[in-house]
C-alpha cells in the first residue's frame, strides 16, 4: 500500500488543482463523479490518519465543524467604510479635492464594482489561509474562518511568489442562482424566504454548522491587498498579482487615466449590472498609487483616496392588490402592500412596506393603483410613488384601519409617534406570541429548539399564554404535539411536531435559561424602549429587579441614557398588576433578578464632562471611550456647545475639527487626556 502521508499529499494537490480549474477558470478536466471519488478517498484517509491532515485540504470546504461562539478579533488594520456619492458632480468635487491635496503630482484611478455582500478580511501566512474576520464595528469583527473555508473561490493555499504575511479584503456574495435555490428550499420546508442575497450571505456566515454554509454555495470577490511587503505601489498591479496567486478578482476592475474614463466605467456598469449573476449597488473609485494614500490620509470614518458611487435604486411598477396590517410584539401596526408579483433587484417582490398612516396619506394611495417600488438597500421593498396616469377614476383612497385586525381593539396613536398601536397588550394574540418569541430569542433567554412554529403550536394548545408558562411545561405535555402550518407565499404546508429529542432540547434550554444574567432577563421581558444597552444600564444602576420596580421617575432619569420616553414606559409597565404577577412567577421559577453588572469606576475625575472622540489612537476607539466612562465621563456622538472636550487622535475628521473651533470646544490630544486622568 502506498504511504498514506504521500497519498494524502497527492490527493490534496490534485483536488486543489481541479478545484481551481472548475471554479476559477471554468475549464474542468475530470467529471464530478471522479472528483467526488477522489475527495471521498481523501476524507477516509484523513479519518484514519488525522495527523497527516493538511491545512489546505479540500475536505475543509465540505464543512462539518460546529461553532457555538464566534470569537471577536481586533483588525490589524481598521476596516473603514467608504464615503458615498450619488452624483457625477460629487465625483468631480472628490477629484478636485485629490488634485488640490496632491498639487502637481500625477495619479490615476482604479474603478471596481461595489459588490452588495458582506465585507471580509482574509489573513494569509506563508501562503496558507489562517483567519477570516467580518467587518464588525470596523475595529473588531467575528472570526468566521471555518465557514469561509467552505467557499470554493477562496484559496486555502496560494500559488507563486507571494508575501510571507498579508491580508486581502473582499466581499462575500450570494449568487442569484444559489440564493433562489435556497429560498425555494426554505419555502418548501415551511420557512420564511430570505429578503435579499446580502442578508442571506450575512446570515450564512454566522451559521454554527459549517456543513450548512458549504451547501449554500457562496462566492467571494477580493479587491484590497494590505501588508508590509506588497509587490508594487500600484493598487491595480497588486490585484493582478493576487489573481496569479489564486484569488478571485473580478474582470471588471479597470485602470482609468482620468475622470472621463471613470464616468465611462460607471455608465457601462449601470446598464450592465442588470445582466450580472449577482448584486452590485455601485462603483468604487480609488487612487491607484498606494504611495499617495498616506499623504491623502483619512477622515474619521473613511479614506480620502477612495469613494463609492452608488447607483440609483432600481425601480419597477406593479399593481397594488390590497393593504393588510401586521401587529408586532409591541402592538405597533405595520401596513403592508400586497402587490402583483414583480422582479426587482434579483428577487420576486410580492409585498412592500407602507410603514405608517402618514406614508399612505402622503403617497395618496388608492385601491388598485399602479405603484412604483424600490429596494435601494432596504431589506423590505418600499412604495415610493403612484402612477397617477393609470389611476381609475372610480378608485377610492386607502383608508387606514381604526381597530386592531387581530383582536378588534380600537387603535391609539401617541403624540409625536408615527405608528398606531393596539393597547390590548395582554389579550392580542400576535403581541403575546411576539413577546414569547422575543423572550426565547438568542440575545435574550436563548432557549434553543423552540422556534416560531413551536411557539404558535404551544399558544394554540393553551399550554403557553405568557412567558412564565414556559417554566411550567412538562415532557408529557409536549410529546406528540403536532400541527400543519401553511406557507402564505406558496400554499405548501409543513408539519411542526414535538419528538423526543426536540422535547429534551427544549426542556434543557428552558432550565439553562435560569442562569441567564439579570440584564438579559430584563431585556427579554420586552418592555417598550428597553433594548440591550438600556437593560445593561438599568441593571448596573439599580442592581435588582426589586429596586427597579420601586424606582420613581427622577431616579430613572438620573440613569445614564434614560430619557422621558423610557422612564414613562418603565413606570407604566411596573404599575400594571399583571406584569408584577408575571415577574413574581419568574422569580419563583429561579430566574436571575439580581445583577452581577456594576457601575465600575476608577475615579470621578471626569464626572460632569462630555467627550467626542475622533481619530485613531494608540488603543482602539472603543477602549478610549471605556476609559472615559471608567473615570466618570460621558461619551456623545456629535459636537455641540455643551461638549466639554473633543479628544482628537491621528487623522481627526476635518469637519469635526472645524465645528469644534466654531463652537470654541477645546480639542485635546491623547497625551493631554492621559495627563488629565493621571495616566
Amino acid at each position: 500500500m502506498e504511504n498514506p502521508k504521500d497519498r494524502i499529499l497527492w490527493l490534496v494537490q490534485e483536488l486543489n488543482h481541479h478545484n481551481e480549474l472548475y471554479y476559477m477558470q471554468d475549464k474542468p478536466e475530470i467529471s464530478d463523479r471522479d472528483f467526488d471519488a477522489l475527495i471521498n478517498e481523501l476524507h477516509l484517509l484523513e479519518q484514519q490518519f488525522p495527523e497527516y491532515m493538511l491545512p489546505d485540504s479540500p475536505t475543509h470546504r465540505v464543512g462539518g465543524s460546529v461553532n457555538k461562539n464566534f470569537k471577536q478579533v481586533e483588525h490589524r488594520y481598521p476596516m473603514l467604510s467608504l464615503g458615498n456619492t450619488y452624483s457625477e458632480e460629487d465625483l468631480r468635487e472628490f477629484d478636485g479635492r485629490i488634485r488640490k491635496l496632491l498639487e502637481d503630482q500625477s495619479f490615476s484611478y482604479v474603478c471596481e464594482l461595489k459588490f452588495d455582500g458582506v465585507a471580509i478580511g482574509l489573513r494569509y501566512e506563508n501562503g496558507i489561509l489562517v483567519q477570516a474576520v467580518t467587518r464588525g464595528d470596523g475595529v473588531r469583527g467575528d472570526d468566521v474562518t471555518d465557514n469561509v473555508k467552505t467557499i470554493r473561490t477562496i484559496p486555502l493555499r496560494l500559488n507563486g511568489n507571494y508575501p510571507s504575511e498579508f491580508e486581502i479584503r473582499g466581499e462575500i456574495i450570494f449568487p442569484h442562482s444559489s440564493f433562489e435555490k435556497l429560498n425555494e428550499q426554505r419555502i418548501e420546508e415551511g420557512d420564511e424566504p430570505f429578503a435579499n442575497p446580502r442578508n442571506a450571505a450575512s446570515g450564512s456566515l454566522k451559521l454554527q454548522n459549517s456543513k450548512e454554509v458549504a451547501r449554500r454555495k457562496l462566492d467571494c470577490f477580493l479587491y484590497f491587498l494590505l501588508g508590509e511587503n506588497l509587490p508594487e505601489t500600484s493598487h491595480y498591479n497588486n490585484l493582478m498579482h493576487a489573481r496569479q496567486w489564486g484569488f478571485h478578482i473580478h474582470d471588471g476592475i479597470t485602470l482609468c487615466r482620468n475622470l472621463n474614463e471613470v464616468f465611462q466605467f460607471i455608465h457601462y456598469w449601470d446598464e450592465k449590472r442588470k445582466s450580472l449573476l449577482f448584486d452590485i449597488d455601485g462603483v468604487v473609485v480609488k487612487v491607484n498609487e498606494t504611495n499617495l494614500w498616506g499623504p491623502l490620509g483619512f477622515t474619521a470614518k473613511s479614506p480620502r483616496w477612495a469613494i463609492a458611487y452608488k447607483f440609483k435604486a432600481e425601480r419597477v411598477s406593479t399593481q397594488l392588490f390590497s393593504v393588510s396590517y401586521q401587529v408586532g410584539r409591541t402592538g405597533a401596526i405595520t401596513p403592508v402592500a400586497n402587490l402583483k408579483p414583480v422582479k426587482l433587484g434579483g428577487t420576486i417582490v410580492k409585498r412592500a412596506s407602507l410603514h405608517n398612516a402618514d406614508i399612505i396619506t402622503n403617497l395618496d394611495i388608492h385601491e388598485g393603483d399602479i405603484v412604483y417600488v424600490e429596494k435601494g438597500g432596504e431589506i423590505i421593498p418600499k412604495i415610493v410613488g403612484v402612477d397617477l396616469n393609470q389611476r381609475s377614476m372610480f378608485s377610492a383612497p386607502v383608508q387606514y384601519i381604526t381597530h386592531c385586525p387581530e383582536c378588534g381593539t380600537e387603535l391609539v396613536r401617541q403624540e409625536g409617534e408615527a405608528s398606531h398601536y393596539c393597547p390590548n397588550e395582554m389579550g392580542c394574540s400576535p403581541q403575546i406570541k411576539g413577546k414569547i418569541e422575543h423572550f426565547i430569542s438568542r440575545k435574550a433567554m436563548n432557549i434553543d429548539s423552540l422556534g416560531e412554529g413551536k411557539v404558535e403550536l404551544l399558544f394554540d394548545k393553551k399550554l403557553v399564554q405568557n412567558i412564565a408558562d414556559l417554566y411550567d411545561l412538562q415532557e408529557n405535555q409536549l410529546l406528540g404535539l403536532e400541527k400543519t402550518i401553511e406557507n402564505e407565499l406558496t400554499g405548501k404546508s409543513k408539519k411542526i411536531s414535538f419528538r423526543e429529542k426536540s422535547v429534551e432540547n427544549i426542556l434543557k434550554g428552558i432550565e439553562a435559561s435560569k442562569q441567564v444574567p439579570f440584564e438579559r432577563v430584563l431585556f427579554a421581558l420586552g418592555i417598550r424602549f428597553v433594548g440591550e444597552t438600556v437593560a445593561k444600564k438599568l441593571a448596573a444602576q439599580f442592581q435588582t429587579m426589586d429596586n427597579l420596580m420601586i424606582a420613581d421617575k427622577e431616579a430613572l432619569l438620573n440613569t445614564e441614557e434614560i430619557g422621558e420616553k423610557i422612564a414613562e414606559s418603565l413606570l407604566g409597565y411596573f404599575s400594571d398588576p399583571k406584569n408584577i404577577h408575571l415577574i413574581q412567577r419568574l422569580k419563583e421559577k429561579g430566574l436571575q433578578f439580581v445583577s452581577t453588572v456594576t457601575n465600575e469606576k476608577l475615579s470621578d475625575t471626569l464626572t460632569g464632562k462630555t467627550f467626542v472622540v475622533s481619530g485613531v489612537f494608540s488603543v482602539s476607539r472603543n477602549d478610549v471611550k471605556k476609559i472615559i466612562e471608567l473615570h466618570g465621563g460621558k461619551n456623545v456622538g456629535s459636537i455641540s456647545a455643551k461638549t466639554s472636550y473633543v479628544l482628537a487622535g491621528d487623522n481627526m475628521g476635518p469637519e469635526k475639527r472645524k465645528k469644534a473651533e466654531q463652537l470654541n470646544v477645546p480639542i485635546i490630544t491623547e497625551e493631554e487626556f492621559n495627563a488629565m486622568i493621571c495616566l
